[in-house]
């Protein structure tokens, strides 16, 4: 069964206050919370700090609102107001936190140091054939890498490379950093100026 990952984000006025309450969670718990925390001690749940905030990690909403009601009570009972107090999801496809802003996907940011992030590789069937295709494919702006019979070919996303390889007849692979460089003329040519003139490195 695949695992969830959940957390309760506590803001504490202070960088003392947060060192402190963590060392509550981890020993002197309160009477109401050392009840809660006795339902959650099967689940294991993790504990961290950074500076002033303090996360409880858990691997479900239901043990995170418990440990949520753990740390409210262990609050009150030390006279802690905290900033804040929230329980937060990981979105696994989105790589961060469902309360952070969306930040740029890799493929964008591959996109912006220069580098086209999907490949499409094509074996064509003779010497001529690769030159006059790449000749075509440059044509339509891509940045092409051509090995005798055999090109390289820049895309900017899955899709865009999933179509290409099934008009060209490639296989889609991810493309390794450094391969393809941004320019104005052409926004997936490769390093060295291959992307233009189809010349070889």
């Amino acid at each position: 069964m695949a695992r969830d990952d959940w957390r309760i984000r506590i803001e504490l006025p202070e960088e003392e206050g947060a060192a402190g309450f963590l060392g509550r969670l981890g020993l002197d718990l309160g009477s109401e919370a050392r009840v809660l925390a006795g339902e959650l001690r099967e689940q294991r749940l993790a504990v961290s700090r950074d500076d002033d905030v303090v996360f409880v990690y858990a691997s479900s909403l239901h043990d995170a609102e418990q440990a949520q009601r753990v740390v409210a009570a262990e609050l009150a009972e030390a006279q802690v107001e905290p900033r804040l107090v929230r329980v937060e999801h990981w979105l696994q496809e989105k790589e961060r936190w469902d309360d952070e802003p969306a930040g740029p996907t890799s493929e964008e940011e591959t996109l912006a140091e220069g580098h086209s992030p999907w490949e499409v590789r094509v074996e064509c069937g003779s010497h001529g054939e690769a030159h006059d295709l790449a000749d075509r494919l440059e044509g339509e702006g891509y940045g092409v890498a051509r090995r005798w019979r055999y090109l390289i070919v820049g895309a900017s996303s899955r899709p865009e490379a999933d179509e290409l390889a099934q008009r060209l007849h490639g296989e889609v692979e991810p493309s390794p950093e450094a391969v393809w460089e941004v320019v104005p003329q052409n926004p997936f040519a490769i390093f060295g100026g291959l992307g233009g003139a189809g010349t070889p490195l």
